[in-house]
């Protein structure tokens, strides 16, 4: 949790740490910050970036930079992450996620907890993904999901990957809760895709959460309610 007793210079540069809540878009965040930050100190402009997306079914560790901090974000993004996420066995959607119905159903009877903790180390090391359909991946200057959601055909490229670390944190079936540490630009939806396919039974996210951006853990991090109810203490420290 921040220190409101610290002198903040959000126009020089900040480096704020939020656990970004469920159905927020990381825009979302950044524009309810901006504009709060904006108005408590009578400013027109500021400026607020955030250092990796988070999809709105997503919670977890946002990093957010302002003014001249917003130079830091590159750096930020290319440090590795950490994920906890729980995966239905056993099932399918569109896009990997909750955010579309369940389109395949498929037997887990063969399924058991040392063949998930053996397929989970097929994964490790550097690896070609294929991100979802269902994401902000530009293609012909749109978002790979503006084709999806027309339901426009989209083949795109894999992408290389690390997977540093990754273990089944608890098993009840049909669900797996697994924690994962990998590199920039890997997509845990397609990376639950990939093991319900190495698994033959399907599989899709039903629940992520980012725990850790390199040194940033989530448990030092703010809920942005915490953050508005304490702004005038952040601009007058």
């Amino acid at each position: 949790m921040s220190d409101l007793k610290k002198a903040y210079n959000f126009l020089g540069g900040e480096v704020l740490l939020f656990d970004k809540d469920l159905e927020w878009t990381s825009f979302d965040l950044v524009q309810r910050v901006r504009n709060g930050l904006c108005r408590e100190m009578g400013i027109k402009k500021l400026k607020v970036g955030h250092a990796g997306t988070l999809d709105p079914l997503a919670t977890g560790l946002m990093i957010l930079c302002t003014g001249k901090s917003t130079k830091l974000i590159e750096s930020f993004q290319e440090r590795e992450k950490e994920y906890v996420t729980t995966m239905k066995l056993g099932a399918t959607t569109p896009s990997f996620d909750m955010e579309t119905e369940e389109d395949r159903q498929c037997d887990i009877s063969h399924v058991t907890p040392e063949l998930i903790e053996k397929t989970l180390n097929k994964f490790l090391g550097t690896t070609d993904q294929v991100p979802p359909v269902f994401s902000a991946v530009k293609v012909k200057g749109k978002r790979a999901f503006e084709y999806a959601r027309n339901g426009e055909d989209l083949k795109l490229q894999p992408k290389n990957i690390v997977i540093e670390d990754i273990v089944a944190e608890s098993v009840n079936f049909p669900f797996v809760t697994i924690r994962v540490v990998c590199s920039k630009g890997t997509y845990i939806r397609a990376l639950a895709r990939d093991i319900g396919e190495e698994l033959q039974c399907g599989a899709y996210l039903t629940a992520l959460r980012r725990t850790r951006i390199g040194e940033f853990r989530v448990e030092n991090a703010m809920s942005v309610e915490y953050f508005m109810k304490n702004i005038g203490s952040f601009v007058t420290s």
